[in-house]
């Protein structure tokens, strides 16, 4: 599965990192602790966190993340988007709570 097929699965909006949408899917990873991410989201995971400040780029690209979904309603702060675009690194947005989300992700992606 890639980016784009999940945003249209989830019904996910797109902010940025439009040229990333066919990055391909392998899983999931949920957290707010940047220092979490960096030590344990796998390689082309998706990841969910409530974190909107440009570091989540620069972790998303050390960990070679899929895209990023903001939960809650919240948006990617201008300089995220900017280098969201540059990374090609899409940051997505639900109004879903975390638990929510990585529930549906973790269905859509047959873990169950």
């Amino acid at each position: 599965m890639n980016v784009k097929d999940l945003v249209d699965a989830l019904n996910l909006k797109v902010y940025s990192g439009h040229e990333g949408l066919d990055n391909m899917v392998t899983g999931g990873y949920t957290s707010d602790l940047l220092s979490d991410v960096m030590g344990n989201a796998p390689a082309g995971a998706v990841w969910i966190t409530l974190q909107t400040h440009v570091n989540v780029m620069a972790v998303a690209t050390l960990k070679d993340i899929s895209a990023v979904i903001l939960v809650k309603g919240l948006q990617p702060e201008p300089n995220t988007i900017v280098q969201s675009d540059n990374e090609k690194i899409p940051i997505l947005g639900t109004d879903l709570q975390a638990f929510e989300i990585s529930g549906k992700l973790y269905h859509l992606l047959g873990l169950k």
